[in-house]
Order: structure tokens, then C-alpha cells, then sequence
């Protein structure tokens, strides 16, 4: 582990993925690490599939998958890992849907998504997955909601989300799902819906503060963190230019409001396009692009119980447009761009006994 600031974080540092890669789709099955599809050198999407156990450090490939994409989503089903929707070898959404057996080794389609989209956001609540929005081959975005059954194998309609965007956060907290930002083109969303799981109903949340791309977001502790991000000139603003932000606005759940934080408990670094996630009490901020010419590798966590953002140890790789997931203690970056698609596969971790 490479040590640094932050006594209670370090960083693991697994051995590099066979292939280099961005917009990889990432899930984590019973000890192993599995990356999917992405972009590679060439940057056309990839069918290569390969696994990293975690006990013995060792890469393994995959059986490719059937459909080569990128920015697909994943879903882990007991023994199953379904991969949904993502971009084409001709740069066209897929509606293809397919899973990996892992006890077989092998892929099986699935019933297609009803429409070709990329920018999906899944979530999973008991056994059932939840497909929300997306961008079509038109390009416009989408607000439907599907719900698929694997029983059946086939996909249900749900009331649609009040605001069409793709590439949303999406949050499980109790009975609803959270769905925050996104985007409509190039422009960023503020939207911020919960959609009910037992009423089946959404519910209009105050929009975010402030329209940025590229953010970063978390939950912690009953709260949503929006982070960051590259702040775009409103309409009347013909001459300012895009510019990376530190904002830090929160949204309390419990009470239905945000806050901007003040200057004094803003991210120490500009950035957008970065890693987020929650450890321990900290919500962490990896990487990125900022004003530097390079990608960041500065690491930044905000204690929930300090109220202050605090530096923790710096990347082994620095990155941005990682791809990332949440095992136990371990916030993993995987991939992305340094100089060029990457193999670095690193995991900011939990020191033990903190």
C-alpha cells in the first residue's frame, strides 16, 4: 500500500488490467473484479472481458462479450452480471442486453432494452433491475423507466421520469430511487427526482444550485453531496468561458433542501470529471481534470464529523474519466486516461481498525 496524509486511508495497488481502457464497465461478484468492454487505444469500443481475483492477484480473461460496447451499465444478479445498453463500434446506443454466467463462463443475450440507449443508470433492489433514461440514436434524452424482470426475461414499463436526461446519479435510499443531474446534450441537468418503489410515483425534489458538468456525487450519512464539476457561462454570458469549480452543495434528506457550502468548506482542488464516493465518515474526491495540463492525482476527503475537507494520500496513477466501484472499504479507479487509456487499477482503502 502507498502511504501518505490521511493516516486512516492508503492506497492498494493491484496489478494492471491485459488491456488498457476507458468507459470500462466495472462490477464486483463473489471476490473478483470484472472489467468490461470500454473504449482501448483506438478508441472504438472493445469486446474484451477479463477478471481480477482479488485473493490471488491475478488477471484472468473472459469469454468476450457478445455485443462490444462502451459506457455500458452493470448489474450483479447472484451468479449473473448483466450489462446494459452502452455505445456501438459505429459510436451508435445499443439496446443489446446480455449476461454473464459466471459459474459457466459464458454469455447469454437477454431481452433488449425497448429502445437503443446510452447513459443508463441502473439500480438493483431485490433480485428486480431498474433502467432509468438514457440518450437514444437521436440523440435526444430519454425520461422512460423500465423495470426488468429475470424471471420472465423481459422489461416492464414505469411511470417516466419528469425530467429526460442520460448519464444521471442514481442513489437506493430506503424505498425510492434518487436520480440527480444528468445531462440533455451538452447541457447539465439540475433535476432532482425520487421515484417511489412502493407507490410508484416520482416526486420533484429543489433543483441544484448550480448548473455544472462533469460533477461529482455521493451519499453519506443521509445526505447528497454534489461536487465540483466544469461551471458553464449562463445565456447572457456571451464572453465567459467554461471553468472548473470546487462548489460543494448538499442536500439533507431528511429536511428537502440544499446548501451551498461557504468558500471555507469548498473542495481544496478545482476539478471535474473525477472519482467520488463515501469511506468511513469522509465523501472522497479522486482525481480528475482541473487547470493543470495533466490529470490530477490530488485526493481530498470532507470529514462528516470534522466539517473540513482534508488532503489523503495522492494517487499512484493520476487519472480522470476512471471508471469506479464500491467494495466494502475499497473505492476502486479503474482505468481511464493518463497520458492515454489506461491499465492502472488502484483502490483507495480503509487503513484497518479505523
Amino acid at each position: 500500500m502507498a502511504t501518505g496524509g490521511g493516516r486512516a486511508f492508503a492506497w492498494q495497488v493491484f496489478p494492471p488490467m491485459p488491456t488498457c481502457r476507458v468507459y470500462g464497465t466495472v462490477a464486483f461478484q463473489d471476490g473478483h473484479l470484472l472489467v468490461l468492454g470500454g473504449c482501448g487505444r483506438a478508441g472504438l469500443p472493445l469486446d474484451t472481458a477479463e477478471t481480477l481475483d482479488m485473493a490471488s492477484h491475478t488477471w484472468v480473461a473472459l469469454a468476450p462479450l457478445p455485443t462490444a460496447r462502451a459506457g455500458a451499465a452493470a448489474v450483479v444478479l447472484g451468479k449473473q452480471v448483466l450489462v446494459v445498453g452502452g455505445v456501438d463500434e459505429g459510436q451508435s446506443p445499443v439496446a443489446a442486453v446480455e449476461a454473464f454466467l459466471a459459474d459457466e463462463g459464458r454469455w447469454e443475450r437477454r431481452a433488449t432494452l425497448p429502445q437503443a440507449a446510452m447513459g443508463v443508470a441502473t439500480v438493483e433492489r431485490d433480485g428486480m433491475v431498474y433502467a432509468l433514461g438514457g440518450m437514444g440514436p437521436d440523440t435526444a434524452p430519454q425520461a422512460q423507466v423500465r423495470v426488468y424482470e429475470p424471471r420472465r426475461d423481459c422489461w416492464l414499463s414505469l411511470p417516466s421520469m419528469p425530467t429526460p436526461c442520460y448519464g444521471a446519479s442514481t442513489f437506493l435510499h430506503g424505498n425510492k430511487i434518487y436520480v440527480l443531474g444528468g445531462r440533455q446534450g451538452k447541457l447539465p441537468v439540475t433535476a432532482f427526482e425520487a421515484f417511489d418503489l412502493e407507490a410508484r410515483t416520482w416526486t420533484r425534489h429543489p433543483s441544484l444550485p448550480s448548473r455544472r458538468a462533469f460533477a461529482g456525487c455521493a451519499m453519506a450519512e443521509g445526505s447528497v453531496f454534489s461536487l465540483g464539476g466544469l461551471q458553464q457561462p449562463g445565456p447572457h454570458n456571451f464572453y465567459s468561458r467554461p471553468h472548473f469549480v470546487n462548489t460543494v452543495e448538499m442536500f439533507d434528506l431528511e429536511h428537502g433542501s440544499w446548501t451551498k457550502l461557504p468558500r471555507s468548506l469548498r473542495m481544496r482542488d478545482k476539478r471535474a470529471d473525477f472519482v467520488v464516493g463515501s469511506l468511513g465518515d469522509h465523501v472522497v474526491a479522486i482525481g480528475g481534470l482541473g487547470n493543470q495540463p495533466c490529470p490530477l492525482g490530488s485526493v481530498e476527503g470532507f470529514s462528516l464529523a470534522r466539517r473540513r475537507w482534508e488532503a489523503l494520500p495522492a494517487m499512484p496513477t493520476a487519472r480522470c474519466s476512471c471508471s469506479s466501484l464500491q467494495a466494502g472499504p475499497r473505492l476502486f479507479a479503474i482505468g481511464g486516461v493518463a497520458q492515454g487509456p489506461s491499465q492502472a487499477v488502484e483502490a483507495l482503502c480503509l487503513r484497518d481498525g479505523v
